[in-house]
């Protein structure tokens, strides 16, 4: 060995010696940050460690070691996210929205238990984030399952890889062989305010409100996305485990998790009813200064876990278990100007610009006026103190007007009667709420929102494909009508050059338009954009005349209402929506245009029905279901020969109610249908 490759090795060693220390340092660092909230240097002398870090694994790459907390930032591009089974289920909880409910709830568990008292339960805060399963095996985090379905989830072990929050590895004298740790990746208040100033000063998407913002974040393709937003995990329950025992109280398997270095929930163990309604009541009134992140109620679970065992769980939900909801928030603030966007059928919507309010744990600047006659009928006008409440703590809206703060002057709101966009003139049917723009064809609003809709998931769906993408194509007078979509692989190679495209970019682009040439009946249906005919409608007009010829045919028929009419749950507006729609030669240039450009329309189908408690039936779907999408609900139930529809009427059979279900709830109730919670829908599938 010659003097300079000693010197080399004797460099080496202490090189090693140097990351490994860094490596350690840096996670401490990490976790008395982001778990302990307990920081013993600053964030330059953090900065500094970080960056002599990543030098020396730049120098030496050979030795960086696989928990390396450089690799929590900037990793490389995640492939597509496949799915994996969760090795326990991840259930829903029932909800509660009343001190009935809850009391029921005691009721039913003491009941069962066959106890004269109920048991303690561990009360903690509902939070509004995204759900997450983490599996450790042998104290080493090896994968990370989004809820998905209950039974199934993402992996997007990359992404979660860069949540600083998320030990990589437990802090635990003897973890165990496996385990699921549950939770849920959240961004706080403060940190999605500053997220979306920054997104909205680079000119990119401003989320809603924080849960969409982690969820976007927490799904991207490239992990350094991922690493730049500010997501947090909250850690509250565990899945499956092996060679280890849970703590027997809830209470203290929640500390046991604090001490292997998760974030967990602040907890409250009550003894009685009166003492959960009393904490509900605070956390309620305090919910935004309580904790940094948003909640929407809070969760009850019976503290014992010998108990839980023997309360079991239902086909969805754990017996053991209760989420009390908070009732939507209201606050006032000042309505400074009414505006009118125009959405993709011409429809002009009224917004109100708002002077900013946190509302339901967001900041609030614009809510929804829906139409002419909500503004006049509440008489809201321009300068007025009003309510706003966040609907289902989601969508805001202007509910009504401090009249007694109402300035001297004002006037009452005069709906246009012009289009904001064009200028050309607006019309509002017979029998309709809303004013629209008749200059479907040239108006840059409403071709941007038509083809936005004619690309999504339940119509053509092409992926790459988006909103900013479309605005572009159209800035470069590549895009003037959907048919253009179909040929804008032959632009391929003028694309590619621009900023954001490149060769593989593009070539996913094509593949994904090339794909989307055939085309269901339903979808090509739905994806025209004609009013009032939504993905069930296209579906019954399929079932009946089975290909785009026969529709088309029926359409410019002289009795053309009367064959749509004669469609069951096709009534005389939506009949005549279609005829008019294609009543314009337009339209129906439209529409060869894009077969002329590629585009086939499959023959439909009529799946084979199997006889079940919904055949012959007309069913509704509201609210979120936890077990399946909305789709595959109403395509199971239309196996069965259901005809599902989107509003609640007198020929409803069955209502299927999930969580937050809205007016279609409150409909059913009030017409006295039959409504089905989501265990119900599933015991007749099987």
């Amino acid at each position: 060995m010659d003097l300079f490759t000693a010197a080399d090795t004797t460099a080496e060693a202490q090189a090693k010696k140097r990351i490994a220390w860094l490596t350690a340092e840096v996670a401490r660092h990490n976790a008395l940050y982001h778990t302990q909230d307990a920081p013993e240097i600053a964030d330059a002398e953090y900065d500094a460690l970080f960056r002599e870090l990543e030098n020396l694994e730049a120098k030496y790459p050979h030795l960086k070691l696989p928990n390396s907390p450089t690799t929590q930032v900037g990793a490389t591009r995640a492939a597509a996210f496949t799915s994996c089974p969760h090795r326990a289920p991840m259930r829903s909880l029932a909800n509660a929205f009343s001190t009935e409910d809850v009391e029921d709830f005691f009721t039913r568990i003491s009941k069962f238990l066959s106890l004269g008292t109920p048991p303690a339960v561990l009360i903690e805060p509902k939070i509004d984030g995204v759900s997450l399963s983490l599996t450790y095996e042998n104290g080493k985090l090896t994968r990370a399952l989004t809820r998905g379905d209950g039974e199934t989830g993402e992996d997007v072990t990359a992404n979660i890889r860069t949540v600083k929050s998320i030990p990589q590895n437990l802090s635990a004298e003897s973890p165990p062989a496996l385990i699921e740790v549950r939770g849920e990746v959240y961004i706080t208040e403060a940190d999605f305010a500053a997220l979306n100033e920054k997104q909205a000063a680079q000119g990119a998407k401003v989320f809603a409100n924080p849960r969409n913002a982690a969820a976007g974040s927490l799904r991207q393709l490239d992990s350094a996305i991922t690493a730049s937003r500010p997501l947090q995990f909250l850690a509250y329950a565990v899945g499956a485990v092996e060679n280890f025992t849970p703590p027997d109280e809830e209470s203290a398997l929640v500390q046991t998790l604090a001490q292997w270095g998760f974030t967990t929930p602040q907890i409250h163990l009550s003894k009685s009813i009166k003492d959960t309604i009393q904490a509900y009541e605070e956390w309620k009134n305090n919910r935004h200064t309580q904790v940094p992140y948003g909640i929407d109620g809070l969760v009850y679970k019976i503290n014992s876990r010998t108990l839980q065992n023997r309360l079991g769980e239902l086909a969805r939900t754990p017996r053991w278990a209760i989420a009390h909801k908070f009732p939507p928030e209201q606050a006032t603030t000042v309505l400074n100007a009414i505006e009118i966007q125009v959405g993709r059928t011409g429809k002009l919507t009224p917004v109100a610009k708002l002077s900013p309010v946190h509302v339901g744990g967001v900041t609030v600047t614009n809510a929804t006026l829906h139409n002419e006659d909500y503004i006049r009928q509440r008489d809201i006008r321009v300068g007025d103190t009003v309510f706003v409440e966040r609907a289902g703590d989601v969508i805001p809206q202007v509910v009504s007007v401090v009249e007694s703060k109402r300035p001297a002057g004002t006037q009452p709101f005069i709906f246009p009667h012009t289009c904001p966009a064009c200028g050309s003139q607006a019309a509002r049917l017979e029998d309709e709420a809303d004013w629209r723009c008749l200059n479907h064809f040239t108006c840059p609003a409403q071709l941007e929102a038509q083809l936005i809709h004619f690309v999504s998931r339940g119509c053509f769906d092409i992926d790459g494909l988006g909103e900013k993408q479309i605005q572009l194509f159209i800035a470069e007078n590549l895009l003037q009508t959907p048919a253009d979509i179909f040929l804008l692989p032959e632009h391929a190679d003028v694309i590619k050059t621009w900023e954001g495209f490149g060769e593989k970019s593009v070539a996913k682009l094509t593949a994904a338009i090339e794909k989307a040439k055939s085309v269901t009946l339903p979808r090509f249906l739905t994806a025209l954009g004609i009013p009032n005919v939504g993905e069930t409608t296209a579906q019954d007009i399929s079932r009946h005349f089975t290909t785009w010829p026969n529709v088309l045919a029926a359409a410019l028929a002289p009795d053309a209402e009367a064959q749509f009419t004669a469609i069951e749950g096709i009534g005389p507006v939506v009949a005549a929506a279609i005829t008019s729609f294609f009543s314009n030669p337009r339209n129906v240039e439209l529409t060869q245009a894009l077969q002329t450009n590629g585009v086939t329309i499959q023959e439909y189908k009529k799946a084979a029905k199997t006889q079940g408690f919904f055949t012959g039936k007309t069913v509704v779907l509201t609210g979120t279901l936890s077990t399946m999408s909305r789709d595959e609900a109403k395509a199971r139930l239309i196996s069965q020969g259901a005809k599902v529809t989107g509003s609640v009427t007198s020929k409803t059979d069955f209502v299927i109610a999930g969580a937050e279900a809205g007016s279609k709830l409150k409909e059913a109730q009030r017409l006295s249908i039959t409504i089905l919670s989501e265990d119900d829908l599933l015991a007749h599938f099987k």
